[in-house]
């Protein structure tokens, strides 16, 4: 029976975001002083607000039931491990670096199939001294390549992957650490499916020091794990995250010149590198999934002003890389499962509408009812909470209550991010360097 009950408590984690979404609504509806249920309605949907409101709680339904049925992927039984290549591209990292190598290094893949390539982009702190510390470690395992000067993360990791020698190559960054059995879990997808391009592992906080980083380690939770999840029946992870992945080093490699010559409005991008990869990927028929038991911990953003411009350079990306995936979604480029993602993108893509009614209602904010921001209010925070909950059951961690602070964050302090992110989509730079 407890075996039942877990398994029962897993299938309501996974809904918890539905049942806020739903409570909501059903709240907003109610507190409308209106004579029935359909005036109630009508009430919510007249407004642009409330029926986006409506679509993403309709959305947020379909997320949930992919998400009961996701599945993580397992190698078959005396499945022949490949040669794997880890590229990890550095710059001004110091030692950290030589944690993330390690960390590498101390995983249960068999050395004879491993490899690192670790690619310095130009440092000008002792990132260098702690690659060589580590190459002198393990000779047989790292190995160094080293630009003049910096010459951005496409360009290192594209020469990561040109000198690679294993069939997969997974990408990790210089800041993160992964879990021992990451390599097996990254590599199970690819040997269960031939059809899998790419793969996107989970994304974990590594510093949870501070109020944002912990509200980070919440929002991660559920943008990464749930989210991809969710994509992850459908074969369509829309973006492979550069923290961990991994890729068949065949499908990328002949578009190697096109991804590092990547430009967008006569300018070169410079940011998006994962999403860019996870597009190649789709383009050419293959499908990218989610092992949430490949784990990577990170280093996220520790006060505003990092927050805002990691924010704002994955903000940048997903303007560039959604322009990239809608040349080809409404395609054949894949035999199976082209609706769904047609779907995402345009939920996701509701934001620039919101942007555009927010912009519109200004004005009339000075004029609206403490009784309306109340409601406004309440329903937020409804959701928020059952959001939360999410994190809750799988961390068991009070935690939790950081994913709601989030909220109400996110809302007076991050909105102004994507129409920002509009405005200067063509600035190339990386933003936090």
């Amino acid at each position: 029976m407890s075996v039942r009950l877990r398994k029962f408590g897993g299938q309501l984690a996974g809904a918890a975001p539905l049942f806020g979404a739903v409570i909501s609504l059903v709240w907003l509806g109610w507190s409308y002083e209106l004579p029935d249920n359909v005036s109630r309605i009508i009430a919510i949907t007249s407004h642009p607000f409330g029926a986006i409101a409506v679509i993403q709680a309709v959305y947020t339904a379909l997320l949930s039931l992919l998400w009961m049925r996701y599945r993580v992927f397992r190698a078959p039984e005396g499945a022949e491990w490949p040669k794997v290549t880890v590229v990890i591209p550095a710059f001004n990292e110091g030692p950290m670096v030589g944690q993330s190598i390690r960390s590498v290094a101390a995983c249960a893949y068999p050395k004879d199939k491993l490899e690192v390539i670790v690619v310095d982009d130009g440092s000008r702190d002792d990132t260098f001294f702690y690659m060589q510390h580590l190459r002198r470690e393990f000779p047989d395992l790292v190995r160094l390549v080293r630009f003049v000067g910096n010459r951005g993360k496409r360009s290192a990791l594209v020469a990561g992957f040109r000198a690679a020698t294993g069939s997969i190559v997974i990408t990790i960054d210089s800041d993160s650490e992964i879990n021992p059995n990451t390599i097996h879990e990254m590599v199970a997808p690819f040997l269960a499916d031939a059809q899998i391009g790419g793969v996107a592992g989970r994304v974990s906080v590594l510093n949870k020091d501070t109020a944002i980083s912990r509200m980070l380690e919440v929002q991660f939770a559920l943008a990464f794990d749930y989210g991809r999840a969710a994509q992850s029946v459908y074969r369509a992870v829309a973006c492979c995250p550069g923290a961990l992945s991994a890729f068949r080093k065949d499908i990328i490699l002949p578009f190697m010149d096109e991804w590092e010559n990547q430009r967008f409005l006569g300018r070169p991008v410079n940011h998006g590198e994962d999403q860019a990869l996870t597009n190649i990927v789709l383009r050419q028929g293959f499908d990218t999934v989610y092992q949430r038991t490949a784990i990577v911990h990170t280093l996220v953003p520790t006060n505003y002003q990092q927050l805002s411009r990691m924010f704002l350079r994955w903000d940048r990306s997903y303007i560039v890389e959604g322009f990239s995936f809608a040349r080809f979604m409404f395609t054949r480029y894949r035999k199976n499962n082209r609706l769904l993602p047609i779907v995402t993108f345009f939920v996701s893509n509701l934001r620039f509408v919101l942007v555009a009614v927010a912009v519109m209602e200004l004005p009339r904010l000075f004029d609206t009812s403490l009784d309306g921001v109340g409601r406004a209010l309440v329903a937020m925070s409804l959701g928020a909470v059952f959001s939360a909950a999410y994190y809750l059951r799988f961390e068991r961690s009070f935690r939790w209550v950081y994913g709601v602070l989030y909220a109400a964050f996110s809302v007076v302090m991050l909105q102004w991010i994507l129409p920002w992110a509009l405005v200067t989509v063509r600035d190339e730079r990386w933003g936090t360097r």
